[in-house]
């Protein structure tokens, strides 16, 4: 956007041809230009806009007042401000309806026509991405914060009134090595996600049998499983063969069978379930845990979001599991669905394109 403001305050090509152009001349000229953007007269009606400020205004303000074709009073000041002083004026405001949405308005005179230029920007998905960053960065800092203060806490112990104990030292030594390994999963999965979002844009483009990747999965959660007296009941409909990373692929149905054998309950079932309908693969798992209430079940890929905090820490989860998913099914075009309710338990399902022969 900087390369429109340093020209406009010079004698460069552009200026000089907004300057001279006049009716359809002006209008070529803003069509060309890569953001939304209007010309108003020295009483600040529209007498030209392009494409993009069309689409950004949901109407044609050709012939409008600037106040009826972006009702912003920050804006009407602005423009005022701007012919009056000669100089760019840029500004921000919002736009409450029918969602809400930020944009940025630089405003500069066009020379000595008494005309105005605005070229629009939408600033919404930038704040967006912004508060996210913020939020994550808070968030981890303070997951981080938690173990460390504990691991702070046991060598002040072992230091103190605990010095020349053994038997303690032991003990403290056991819980430092269980915060020690809380960190580096909360680490690990922090670099996970990063390496995933830094990718998301590029589709994967080998073949991939999901329903093997899923006893992949399945065989390395095995263990766990037994520890937790879980049985996992695996039907799938070989093969489900789809467009994808193997290792990620992996990666989505050991966190989703991970979490069913963490919040599901001791003793319990894990059905896995897999099948082929209207060009998609479908893999669900499915436990009989306590199950979610319905308020928790749109957050849950966000990052850090838990149920049950204390819980999901007891059992050593970073509440980066299903962001993690949520990501990499992004990349694969694919999406997730999640079916719970109190006593009832949950049943999370993956759904992928399936793999054209063509």
């Amino acid at each position: 956007m900087d390369w429109l403001w340093k020209r406009t305050r010079q004698e460069s090509p552009e200026r000089i041809a907004i300057e001279s152009a006049g009716g359809d001349g002006i209008a070529d000229i803003i069509a060309a230009l890569p953001d939304p953007a209007l010309i108003l007269d020295p009483l600040l009606n529209v007498t030209a806009g392009n494409a993009l400020a069309r689409t950004v205004l949901e109407f044609d303000p050709v012939g409008r007042h600037l106040s009826a074709a972006i009702r912003a009073p920050a804006v009407l000041d602005a423009a005022k401000a701007a012919l009056t002083g000669h100089d760019p004026v840029h500004v921000d405001y919002d736009v409450p309806a029918p969602v809400q949405r930020t944009f940025s308005a630089h405003i500069a005179a066009i020379g000595s026509t008494g005309a105005l230029l605005i070229v629009l920007r939408d600033l919404t998905r930038e704040q967006q991405i912004e508060r996210m960053r913020a939020d994550f960065i808070a968030n981890a800092s303070h997951e981080l914060r938690t173990p460390l203060a504990a691991l702070s806490g046991f060598v002040e112990t072992m230091q103190g009134a605990a010095k020349g104990d053994a038997e303690a030292a032991e003990r403290f030594l056991d819980l430092m090595r269980g915060q020690a390994e809380r960190m580096k999963r909360l680490i690990d999965d922090l670099l996970s996600l990063s390496r995933i979002e830094m990718n998301e844009h590029l589709r994967p483009s080998a073949s991939v049998d999901l329903g093997r990747a899923t006893r992949h999965a399945a065989d390395a959660m095995s263990e766990i499983a037994k520890a937790e007296g879980c049985e996992l009941r695996i039907s799938i409909e070989e093969p489900l063969v789809v467009t994808g990373n193997w290792d990620e692929l992996v990666q989505v149905m050991q966190n989703l069978i991970e979490n069913a054998l963490k919040y599901g309950g001791s003793g319990k079932l894990i059905e896995i379930e897999g099948r082929a309908a209207n060009g998609m693969a479908e893999i669900s798992v499915r436990d009989h845990g306590p199950g979610i209430a319905a308020e928790h079940i749109p957050r849950l890929t966000e990052r850090f979001y838990r149920v049950s905090v204390n819980e999901s820490r007891q059992r050593g989860g970073t509440g980066l599991g299903l962001a993690i998913v949520k990501h990499i099914l992004n990349r694969h075009e694919g999406r997730l669905t999640i079916q719970s309710a109190p006593g009832k338990g949950s049943r999370f399902s993956v759904q992928l394109p399936l793999r054209s022969n063509k």
